[in-house]
């Protein structure tokens, strides 16, 4: 006689072992806040681009033979100046749904003439990773000595809003993240 006994699981076991899974899989969620996990990667994006393009500004600004820093706002509408509007990090600004022009050439939202460096320090200008009326970049120029700017963008996970309160710049005032006070500002005046 031949003993002939199949080794295996039972159903009860499978099911407790999928259930245990569960439950360690909610759990991680949970402790991970995937959404915040998002969230610190835009910023972190965020906080990358305002760094890039204060480099390159103030690369144009060393090399440029003729200075232009724009103004307030590029042609393509990113915080254009609004009799009566103020939504942005500068006086009397709206924001628009979106950036649509990402040019170089001083017709996007930072209105500045990259290419006419010998070499441009961008080849397009970034744009915010949700891009979107809430959360966008923006910028604005002095054009006098000393050409002094500033650029301004919103931070949105926890453990970066404190960096928009604590960075030197005049839209600090930040009890939510999404007040027309409360920026991430850069640049070399942020009194603008």
């Amino acid at each position: 006689m031949t003993n002939t006994t199949k080794k295996g699981f039972t159903l009860v076991e499978l099911l407790i072992v999928i259930a245990i899974l569960g439950v360690l899989a909610t759990a991680i969620t949970v402790v991970l806040n995937p959404a915040e996990l998002l969230a610190q990667a835009r910023d972190g994006q965020r906080m990358s681009d305002l760094d890039t393009m204060r480099t390159a500004l103030g690369t144009y600004v060393s090399q440029a033979n003729t200075i232009n820093l724009g103004g307030e706002g590029g042609t393509a509408g990113q915080c254009m100046a609004t009799t009566g509007a103020s939504n942005g990090p500068f006086s009397n600004t709206t924001l628009p749904a979106a950036v649509t022009s990402r040019a170089v050439n001083g017709s996007g939202w930072v209105d500045v003439n990259f290419t006419q460096l010998s070499s441009s320090p961008l080849g397009i200008l970034p744009v915010d990773p949700t891009n979107s009326t809430t959360y966008n970049y923006c910028f604005k120029g002095v054009n006098a000595s000393p050409y002094t700017y500033k650029l301004a963008g919103r931070l949105e996970s926890a453990k970066f809003k404190a960096k928009m309160v604590s960075d030197g710049g005049t839209q600090s005032t930040c009890s939510s993240y999404t007040e027309q006070t409360c920026w991430y500002e850069v640049g070399t005046d942020l009194t603008l």
